[in-house]
C-alpha cells in the first residue's frame, strides 16, 4: 500500500503558470492526502521497511514528472531513526564477523600447516634413525658372521683380554663363595633358632622336674649362651655376605658392562673398517670417492669411540683390582676371627671382633622396620 501511494505521489505532474505560481487542480487535494498519509508512517513501520530493504546505505527516492528525467537520490545516512541504526550495526557486525571468521580460518590453517611440518619432520627423523640403525646392524652382523668363520680379521688387545677373562673367571669363583656363604647363614640360623627351642625347653623341665632340676638347668643355660654367641656369629657372617654380594653383584658387574659396551664398539670399529677397505681397493671414480670419504669419516668416528672405551675399560680395571683386594681382606680377616672366636668359646673375642670391623647388632624383633622407616 505504501508503495502504491508512494508512486503515486512521485508520479504527478504539478503544473506551473506563467507567474511562476502554481495552479489550482482538482488534484490537489488529493496530493496533500497522499502526503500526509506517507509522512504518517509510525516509527515501527520504518523500522520494517528500513531491516527488510537489501541496503539502506543505496537506497535512493526518485522523484519527477511524466515528462522529466532527473532523479534526486537522497542518501539514507542523513534519516536518523531506530531502523537506520539497527541496520548500520547490523552490518558492522556482519562485516566484523566475517572479519574475524577469516583471521580465525587463516590462523587455524596456518596452526595446522605447522603441526603437519612438525609430525612430518619427526617422520623423517625417524625414518633416518631406522635407516642409520638397519645399515649398522647389517654391517656388524657382516663382520661378525666373518669373524666366526674365520674369513675376517678383528682387532686384538691381548693384555687387556687377558685382564678381561681373569675378571670373568673371579666374578665366576666369587659367585660361588657369596652362594656357600648364604647357604651357611641359613644352616646356621635354623641351628641357632633350634639352640634357642630346646633352651626355653631345658628351662621349663626344669620348672617342672625337681629331681633333674640341676641337669635341666645347666643345659639351658649352655643353649642360651650357645644362641647368644650364635646371633653374633650370624650378625658377622651377614656383614661377610653383604660385602661379597656388593663386591660381585655391583662393582664387577659394573665393570663388566663397561667391557660388553667396549666390545661393541670393537666390533662396529672392524666392521667400518672393513668397509673402508674394501672401498679402497675398488674403482676410483667420483662417486666411489664420495663414498670413501663417508666411510672414512664414519671409521674415525668409531674409532674414536673404540679408543675411549678401551681407556675406560682399563682404568676400570684398575680400580676394581685394588677394591678387590682392599675389600676382601678386611672381609676375610672378619670371617676368619669371628668363625675362630666362636667355635673356641671365647665371646669376649666374638664380641670384640664385631666392635673392631664397626658391626651393630640388631636386637631381637628389629628386623622389620618401623612404620617410621617405611614411609
Amino acid at each position: 500500500m505504501t508503495d502504491s501511494i508512494m508512486s503515486k505521489a512521485a508520479t504527478m505532474e504539478i503544473p506551473i503558470n506563467s507567474n511562476g505560481d502554481t495552479g489550482t487542480l482538482p488534484e490537489d487535494d488529493s496530493l496533500e492526502q497522499a502526503a500526509n498519509l506517507q509522512w504518517s508512517l509510525d516509527e515501527q513501520d520504518l523500522q520494517q521497511v528500513m531491516v527488510s530493504g537489501p541496503n539502506l546505505n543505496e537506497t535512493s527516492i526518485v522523484s519527477g514528472g511524466y515528462g522529466g528525467t532527473a532523479e534526486g537520490i537522497i542518501s539514507t545516512s542523513s534519516i536518523k531513526g531506530p531502523g537506520v541504526r539497527y541496520n548500520a550495526e547490523f552490518n558492522k557486525r556482519i562485516s566484523v564477523e566475517g572479519i574475524g571468521s577469516n583471521m580465525h580460518h587463516s590462523s587455524s590453517s596456518s596452526s595446522s600447516m605447522t603441526a603437519e611440518e612438525a609430525s612430518r619432520g619427526v617422520a623423517v627423523e625417524k625414518i633416518e634413525t631406522v635407516k642409520k640403525w638397519g645399515l649398522n646392524t647389517y654391517k656388524c652382523t657382516k663382520q661378525m658372521i666373518s669373524e666366526r668363520f674365520g674369513r675376517g680379521s678383528r682387532t686384538v688387545d691381548l693384555e687387556l683380554e687377558a685382564q678381561i677373562e681373569v675378571l670373568r673367571d673371579t666374578k665366576k669363583k666369587y659367585e660361588n663363595v657369596l652362594r656357600l656363604a648364604r647357604a651357611l647363614t641359613n644352616h646356621f640360623y635354623n641351628m641357632v633358632q633350634t639352640q634357642h627351642a630346646l633352651g626355653d625347653t631345658f628351662a621349663d623341665l626344669s620348672q617342672k622336674s625337681p629331681e633333674l632340676r640341676d641337669e635341666f638347668g645347666y643345659n639351658a643355660e649352655t643353649q642360651k649362651l650357645l644362641c647368644k654367641n650364635g646371633e653374633t656369629l650370624l650378625g658377622a657372617v651377614n656383614f661377610f655376605v653383604s660385602s661379597i654380594n656388593t663386591l660381585v653383584n655391583k662393582t664387577m658387574e659394573d665393570s663388566l658392562m663397561t667391557i660388553k659396551m667396549y666390545e661393541g664398539a670393537r666390533l662396529e670399529f672392524d666392521a667400518y673398517r672393513s668397509d673402508l677397505e674394501e672401498l679402497s681397493l675398488g674403482p676410483k671414480d667420483a662417486v666411489a670417492m664420495a663414498r670413501i670419504d663417508a666411510a672414512q669419516q664414519q671409521y674415525q668416528v668409531q674409532k674414536d669411540k673404540y679408543e675411549r672405551l678401551r681407556s675406560d675399560v682399563i682404568i676400570k680395571l684398575k680400580f676394581l683390582e685394588e677394591n678387590k683386594v682392599k675389600v676382601m681382606h678386611k672381609q676375610l680377616l672378619l670371617f676368619h676371627n669371628a668363625i675362630s672366636a666362636y667355635f673356641a668359646g671365647n665371646q669376649q673375642q666374638l664380641e670384640q671382633t664385631l666392635k673392631q670391623f664397626n658391626i651393630k647388632l640388631r636386637p631381637p624383633g628389629a628386623d622389620k622396620p618401623s612404620w617410621l622407616e617405611e614411609q
